[in-house]
Parts: structure tokens; sequence; C-alpha cells
């Protein structure tokens, strides 16, 4: 993959959570702000012009989408995946990535998340889902299966993740305040996270 390609995929995530934007809020409706559809579609929505640029690394366009996110977008998911986004950048500064490169960057890139939401999985927070997706996709680079296969086993990953969520109480952001009552939702961040993963493995699929 190369900076082209990472544009044309941040576009294709940019429409996942545009097209997803009242469900993501619906989720957040019941255990949190009730505003990460929309936070997350305008953060995304500024990003899409910032795209338009000549990016000579994969990084570079990493970075972008970070900085404006962090920049744009409100509550805990701005700094989380901008954050997120911006590690992962500082790990790909080359003109083409592999799976491999990736799977390292995320790992960096989690990190990042860990540190700065000051969680783990198991909290109901978007760790449980970006966490099973990089054990999935660690194991597919070392198998050596084609990356579109390999996001794939990540989708479904990520949706047993996003599911988890529904059964473990929330200890960490505004989800924590509910207590028993944030059972049997989903994170909204485990979501957001599925959608990016989602249309990743739709990319994928489109270049094979």
């Amino acid at each position: 993959m190369n900076a082209r390609d990472t544009v044309a995929l941040f576009k294709l995530i940019a429409k996942e959570i545009e097209d997803n934007k009242t469900y993501l809020t619906e989720l957040d409706t019941a255990i949190g702000d009730a505003d990460h559809g929309i936070n997350l579609s305008r953060g995304f929505g500024a990003v899409l012009p910032k795209l338009e640029g000549e990016f000579e690394t994969v990084g570079e366009v990493f970075k972008t989408t970070a900085m404006t996110l962090i920049s744009t977008v409100g509550g805990a998911s701005g700094p989380l995946y901008g954050t997120f986004f911006l590690k992962m950048a500082g790990a790909l500064g080359k003109a083409e990535i592999d799976l491999s490169d990736f799977v390292g960057a995320l790992e960096i890139g989690i990190e990042g998340v860990k540190a700065r939401g000051k969680a783990q999985k198991g909290e109901k927070t978007m760790l449980d889902v970006l966490i099973p997706v990089l054990d999935s996709l660690k194991n597919a680079a070392t198998t050596g299966i084609p990356a579109k296969d390999a996001f794939d086993e990540a989708l479904q990953a990520a949706k047993d993740g996003c599911e988890y969520t529904k059964t473990i109480i929330a200890t960490k952001g505004r989800a924590s305040y509910l207590g028993d009552r944030s059972l049997g939702h989903i994170d909204p961040g485990c979501m957001s996270s599925q959608l990016m993963v989602k249309a990743a493995a739709a990319f994928l699929g489109g270049k094979a």
C-alpha cells in the first residue's frame, strides 16, 4: 500500500463514518455524551479536503489525518483517534508498506491509545476491538496470507470485540458513571473502530 492507496482508504473510512453517524450517536446516547457519530463525522469531513494534497509516504497521510482529527473532534474520540493515527504515522515513514509494516505500526498506535486513555482491554473501550484486530493481523502476517484475507479475518475479530462489550461493565469514560446499566450496550468507540476495519477490508477487496 502506497500513499495514494492510503488516501483512498481514509476516504472510504470517512464515508463509513458518515453513513453510520446516526447509529454511532445512538450507541453513544445510551451510555455516553450522545455525540460520537456527530463528532467523528465532523472530523473526517475536515480530513477529506486535506487529503487532496500530495504525499510521499504513508505516514504523511496518517499524520495529516491525525492532526486534523485532534484539531476538529471534540470529546474523547478526537484525542484518542488522533493519538492512534499519529503514533502509527511515526512508524510508517515509507513510500510503500506491507502487512508486517502495518501490524508494527498498529501495535504502536494501540500503545498510544492505552497511554492516552489510561485503559486496557476489558474496560469497554475501543481497545476491545483494536487489540483483537491486532492479534488477528499478527497471526495473519506470520502465515503469509494475502492482506485482503487478513483483513477479512480481522473484521470478524472486530465484530466479536463489539459484541463482547455488551457483556462487560464500563470502567472508563462517561459510560463508567452508569455502572451495571452499561451492560447490554455496544461501546460506540468499538463500533467506530469496527467500521474502520470494515473500510480497510472493503478497500483491499476492491484492489484484489
